[in-house]
């Protein structure tokens, strides 16, 4: 069996003896994306940081390739340990041209070096003649290519990015992430991202990390930690949520919104079920229908493509619901919210 391109068990790591992170095990499959998603300051970065070889663990161990790199109070030096790091604002000579910067730390003849520069230019989807220029004449999305393209000369076992596209503005850190994410994936580069960006670990990730105060609260693919988080915490992290009591027999709750399937597993009595806006849908109904899931519509609020409606529906508190743009429900129109899918039962209540 082929080992994981990155094993971390039981890391720890403390500061002024303050722990900042407690026992943390994750695993990366080679050629693979995981993305470890977290609010400031819960230990995402110093996880980053111990797998580079920047600081030392207090205890835990780390492997890459399965290769041991550092356990507690040891570590085999950053520029052994065979990965590339990407930074927050890539971090390029100011005095070297893009060329330089990418072949900084090549070693060969001029000519292949050149060679290899074109090469990872044409990777990251830059014009040869780029490797002319300074890095304050490119766009901020090119200087992150760059940046990645100077990673991956050295053909990293793994690739370590540390909230790379944050400086950017909106669009741009878009377009960015997708040309970033296609490059890695056919690279086959196996790579561990850091991001406080709900959407970034989503979209870009093949295994999506929650960590919330040094610690793991969820880690599966997006569509698993996005459906069926485990709980509060995670559910409310990753997105708007609705939370609603009700009573699971035989894999069907009872709620406010009506006999709700749930997911697999789920065992009999009162449970806290989580839907997301999107899988709800209000239609509306006359005045004089009644009924379960039948409310009114609180507020609108249009964002182009969609609409999110906060409806009263008689659940306690008021419910989000994302349907597409056209033709919504208008403010105090009377509606039924139906159920698309399954619902998630969470470990505690909100």
């Amino acid at each position: 069996m082929t080992a994981d391109a990155l094993e971390i068990a039981g890391l720890a790591k403390g500061f002024d003896g303050q722990e900042v992170l407690h026992g943390v095990d994750l695993s990366v499959r080679a050629g693979t994306v995981t993305a470890v998603v977290g609010a400031s300051g819960c230990g995402k970065t110093t996880l980053l940081r111990l797998v580079a070889g920047f600081e030392t663990p207090d205890a835990g161990t780390i492997s890459i390739a399965g290769r041991p790199v550092a356990d507690a109070g040891h570590g085999v030096p950053a520029h052994r340990r065979d990965v590339g790091y990407v930074a927050q604002d890539g971090a390029l000579f100011p005095h070297l041209t893009v060329g330089q910067n990418i072949a900084y730390g090549l070693s060969g003849s001029a000519r292949s070096t050149r060679a290899r520069v074109a090469e990872l230019l044409a990777t990251v989807s830059l014009d040869a003649s780029m490797a002319r220029r300074r890095p304050h004449q490119l766009s901020g999305g090119q200087q992150q290519r760059v940046a990645l393209a100077r990673a991956l000369a050295r053909e990293p076992a793994l690739m370590l990015l540390d909230e790379p596209f944050s400086a950017l503005d909106t669009g741009l850190r878009s377009s960015t992430r997708a040309a970033v994410a296609r490059l890695l994936a056919e690279a086959g580069v196996t790579t561990l991202l850091v991001t406080h960006d709900q959407e970034e670990a989503l979209s870009i990730a093949d295994q999506v990390a929650v960590m919330r105060d040094g610690r793991f609260t969820r880690v599966g693919t997006p569509q698993e930690v996005y459906l069926a988080p485990g709980d509060v915490f995670t559910a409310q992290f990753l997105g708007d949520c609705v939370l609603l009591p009700g009573t699971i027999t035989a894999g069907v709750a009872d709620c406010a919104l009506g006999r709700v399937p749930v997911r697999d597993g789920a065992a009999d009595g009162p449970a806290t079920l989580l839907l997301r806006p999107e899988q709800l849908v209000a239609s509306t109904v006359s005045d004089g229908e009644g009924g379960t899931g039948v409310g009114t519509v609180l507020s609108s609020e249009f964002r182009g493509r969609d609409v999110l409606l906060t409806v009263d529906a008689g659940a306690g508190e008021p419910i989000s619901v994302r349907q597409h743009g056209i033709d919504p429900p208008g403010v105090d129109v009377k509606v039924r919210v139906d159920v698309i899918g399954t619902a998630a039962v969470l470990d505690e209540r909100p």
